[in-house]
């Protein structure tokens, strides 16, 4: 009897845990239409960024990573590639509550401007918690926080035919 509750025991926290790892898993999409699964060990590892906001009448500091290193990470090509009918290409990025926000690509590539989009992992040094997170994008010079979109599960690029 013993044995059966330590394997239930484990089974139940295998089960937390494959529920929490795939939660922290980001789908890219790219503009050939090749899905990338970044894991969270994967996104911490690329280059870290940290922005200071005074939004919503607080002022809070984000940490994470660049919206731009995030999807090169997943082959989501930018720079020179960003020209002619790719400059009418956007990127869809989408909640797990379904909500949804839009972003031309040429606002996300560094040739076009040198705007911070932020796909922030920490909030004032702490994870961000099960509202906002895993991941959540900031933009700290919008005058309206309508495209922080929280819960980020999935990123896709998409071509304007």
């Amino acid at each position: 009897m013993k044995n059966r509750l330590c394997f239930r025991t484990l089974l139940f926290a295998l089960m937390l845990h494959s529920v929490f790892a795939s939660s922290q898993q980001l789908t890219i999409q790219n503009e050939a239409g090749k899905q990338t699964v970044l894991s969270r060990a994967d996104i911490e590892a690329l280059p870290r960024a940290k922005v200071t906001t005074a939004a919503a009448g607080s002022t809070a500091t984000f940490e994470g990573i660049m919206l731009r290193d995030v999807l090169e990470q997943a082959g989501v090509s930018l720079g020179e590639s960003v020209r002619g009918k790719r400059l009418a290409s956007y990127l869809l990025v989408e909640a797990a509550d379904g909500y949804r926000v839009v972003f031309a690509l040429p606002e996300i590539d560094p040739g076009f401007t040198d705007k911070q989009i932020v796909l922030a992992l920490t909030k004032d040094g702490k994870p961000l918690d099960a509202k906002e997170g895993p991941y959540r994008i900031v933009i700290p010079d919008e005058k309206r926080m309508a495209r922080w979109i929280r819960q980020v599960t999935s990123m896709k690029i998409v071509d304007v035919p």
